[in-house]
């Protein structure tokens, strides 16, 4: 009865160290303000490079959750003490955070200022 309490304790703890899925990460709030020297093709550049790291980013996320699910199922059969090791500091959640907030920043400047983005926003991958 000790051990299966122990393992569920350490499911538990373990469960906080996993990265999160990439589409349950909010975006940070970003102020547009910060975008209001720019022009409508400055903004444009900056939503097509953000848009990339977005994507780039989603991608490591979404490889590392999984990882993590695959490490706890792993972990929880065969070999507990793995659990302490998941999310070893690869975890891009406050990042990915921070950039789709800055994505999200740049559309409200774009729209503040009448620009045509309706092709960026295809380029840029959608990083919403």
């Amino acid at each position: 009865m000790e051990i299966k309490a122990f393992v569920a304790v350490c499911a538990a703890l373990s469960l906080a160290g996993c990265a999160t899925s990439p589409d349950k990460i909010s975006a940070s709030y970003v102020s547009p303000l910060q975008y209001q020297g720019y022009d409508c093709g400055e903004i444009r550049g900056e939503l097509v490079r953000i848009g990339h790291r977005v994507d780039e980013v989603t991608g490591h996320q979404r490889k590392q959750a999984s990882n993590d699910a695959l490490a706890m199922g792993v972990g929880l059969v065969l070999f507990w003490p793995a659990l302490f090791f998941l999310a070893g500091g690869n975890d891009k959640k406050e990042e990915l955070g921070r950039l789709k907030g800055e994505y999200d920043a740049l559309q409200q400047a774009a729209v503040t200022k009448r620009c045509d983005l309706e092709a960026q926003t295809v380029q840029a991958g959608a990083a919403g």
